[in-house]
């Protein structure tokens, strides 16, 4: 882990390390005029539909559905912006109600608005001709590592989804340890399919009890030379059981971030953080901390569309400190989006037109729209 010193890194915090674009005077006081939400559900893909479904049964979470809630915020300079609001409609909609007559600008670091940033992202960035990404760096990555996801699932359709994603281009893949299957059962299943260079970590999320039964589990994946982390595989957030951990995993630590998450990087407890929300200010400050300390973050804040699924790979191309996007877009029925989301040797191309630079795919979301 790089040398680093609070003073500097919250330094660098303060200031969020974000890159204004310098909008044209025609739209420097450009205002909300108007919104648009459209809440859906969407089935989880055919494929994996019963597995997945008997899998959160399990686990006590009845689910057989996504519910994205889809946004549009149109502006006076007749520039309209897209997001998925990551919140529930009824929040949704008072959160849009209160931009109405103010301007984009305000919101570019809103914490408090969730998902509708998404929206303020586009429309700035049509605004200002810049792709998402560079609202936030100067010199953003063009490329960023994005992992597949997979519940915890028999061995043979964990393989069989492993060997698709390889097939798709993926390098990474997150998968769920739950106790109802054997997750050595699982490794050698997906091993048995997947290329050499495929790279593997367990998300336990803290079943496997005490330190020395979660070393037991860690021990025998790392047998499987594509797994390469596991995923609060203790309680979560456990000081004293990271700390029991220390030196004695041979597979990378992740956890969930925080309120102490400096103990954890202070100590070197772990070697990755998990995050979802908040995507604005504070999601530039944890990233400017994991670029600091060298502990990089692993992001999932908007697991259930195609346009997070963008929206994250705009973040992680701004900020060196995020290395991996999660979302579970390939597994449910539709992706609601125009574009497909190409994979190259595990590496997704950021779009480079003016801001999110995608395109809602407006007959899905209307196959899938809940109406009142």
């Amino acid at each position: 882990m790089p040398g680093w010193n609070r003073r500097e890194m919250f330094a660098g915090v303060g200031a969020l390390g974000i890159v204004r674009a310098a909008p044209p005077p025609s739209v420097a006081k450009m205002r909300f005029t108007r919104y648009e939400f459209m809440p859906t559900r969407v089935p989880m893909a055919e494929r994996v539909r019963e597995a997945w479904a008997e899998s959160y049964r399990l686990q006590g979470r009845f689910q057989t559905h996504y519910d994205p809630v889809f946004i549009r915020l149109h502006t006076d300079e007749g520039i309209t912006g897209i997001g998925e609001a990551l919140m529930e409609a009824s929040r949704a909609e008072a959160t849009l109600k209160r931009m109405i007559g103010r301007s984009p600008w305000e919101f570019l670091s809103d914490d408090s608005i969730g998902g509708v940033l998404m929206a303020v992202y586009d429309v700035l960035g049509k605004a200002t001709g810049l792709p998402a990404c560079r609202l936030l760096a100067a010199n953003p990555r063009p490329r960023i590592q994005h992992t597949w996801w997979t519940h915890s699932l028999p061995p043979r359709l964990m393989a069989a989804e492993a060997k698709l994603a390889a097939s798709l281009g993926y390098r990474v893949h997150k998968v769920k340890a739950r106790p109802w299957q054997d997750p050595i059962e699982q490794a050698a299943a997906i091993c048995e399919v997947v290329p050499k260079d495929y790279r593997v970590w367990a998300d336990a999320n803290a079943s496997w009890g005490s330190p020395s039964r979660a070393l037991h589990f860690i021990r025998m994946l790392a047998g499987f030379h594509n797994y390469f982390a596991v995923e609060s595989p203790i309680a979560y957030r456990d000081v004293e059981g990271f700390r029991a951990l220390k030196g004695q995993s041979p597979l990378l630590l992740a956890e969930h971030m925080g309120p102490e998450q400096m103990v954890f990087v202070r100590e070197g407890l772990v070697q990755a953080w998990v995050i979802g929300g908040p995507i604005g200010k504070t999601l530039t400050q944890r990233a400017l901390m994991a670029e600091v300390t060298g502990v990089p973050l692993w992001i999932e804040y908007g697991i259930q569309s195609g346009l997070a699924q963008v929206c994250q790979a705009h973040h992680a191309a701004a900020y060196p400190g995020i290395e991996y996007t999660i979302v579970v877009t390939h597994c449910l029925a539709d992706d609601f989006m125009v574009e497909p989301f190409p994979m190259e040797a595990g590496y997704y191309t950021v779009p480079q037109k003016p801001g999110l630079g995608v395109t809602l795919d407006e007959a899905a979301v209307e196959k899938y729209r809940v109406r009142a």
